[in-house]
This record gives structure tokens, sequence and C-alpha cells, in this order.
């Protein structure tokens, strides 16, 4: 099978390797595949390519599109538009899924990373590996779910020695 990642950086405070975020992003997937690929929307449609995107913005970005497309009037760490999970008519065209957009404010990352006393690079991965399991459309409306994501989220990172 095959991924493809896109990622784009519009946020000129931040330089980012987004080589090696997108490869963490592709081995996060893999992994998030053969762990719990029956619960993801991804089950049951015959496919051989999944695509995505990663947009890198900051918070002034985050928030006008929080606005914008979910009335919510705060800037957000992380945004995810899960166009396959989502749609009401999931299609494959031509054995691609496209799951859709993660967008991260690179500045929430380098807040969060102080505050929690990690690396950069660290929380960045948590913020990817959250936005593809919102892609793969699990949510975290209850405790229980919030539990489950993120308890496959940090045998990801672990797995990626992140």
């Amino acid at each position: 099978m095959k991924i493809n990642v896109f990622s784009e950086n519009i946020c000129e405070n931040f330089d980012i390797k987004e080589r090696k975020f997108i490869n963490i992003a592709k081995r996060i997937l893999r992994f998030y595949l053969s762990e719990i690929y029956e619960k993801s929307c991804l089950n049951g449609f015959e496919f051989d390519t999944i695509t995505f995107d990663i947009l890198y913005c900051d918070s002034i970005k985050t928030h006008e599109i929080n606005r914008e497309y979910r009335k919510k009037d705060y800037p957000a760490d992380i945004i995810t538009f899960a166009m396959f999970a989502d749609s009401e008519e999931k299609f494959v065209f031509d054995g691609e899924i496209n799951l859709g957009e993660i967008v991260i404010a690179l500045d929430k990352v380098q807040e969060e990373s102080v505050k929690k006393n990690t690396t950069f690079d660290h929380e960045l991965a948590f913020l990817i590996s959250h936005g593809i399991m919102h892609l793969l459309g699990f949510d975290h409306q209850t405790e229980e779910d919030y539990n489950f994501i993120v308890g496959i989220q940090n045998k990801a990172l672990e797995y990626e020695q992140i």
C-alpha cells in the first residue's frame, strides 16, 4: 500500500524538517492500520493508496479557520478536516482514498512543548498522530474515547521512539 502525505509550511517563524515529519506521519499511519484498522473508517473499502495533507501555520491562521469553518472563536493547536471519515458518501477514486487535511499551529506546538517539558519534535509528532486518528474517524467526545485515542497515540509514539 502506498501512502502520500503532502505538507506545506506557511508559518514564517518556524523552519521545520517537513520530510522528517512526512516520514513520521507515514510510519504512524502504518502503525495505526496494523493496530486499529477494523475500527477505522477505512474498514470495508478496497484501496491501494491513502493520501492526506498537513498544513503548518500559526495560531492566527487556526483562529481564522476555527471562526470560518467551525464557528468557534479561538485559536487551536490542531484542526482536522476528515473528508473521508466525515463524508456520507465515501468514495475511493482510482484505488485512492483522500483522508483529508491536518492543520497545525506551530506556535502552539512550541508553547505546549515548553509547558509539558518535552521537545518541539515530540509535541509535533503527538499532534500529527492525533490528527491522523481524527482522519481515520476517531473522536473523543467521551472520556473513554479520549483515553483510547491517547493510549493508541502513546503506543504509536513509543513505536516510533519519539
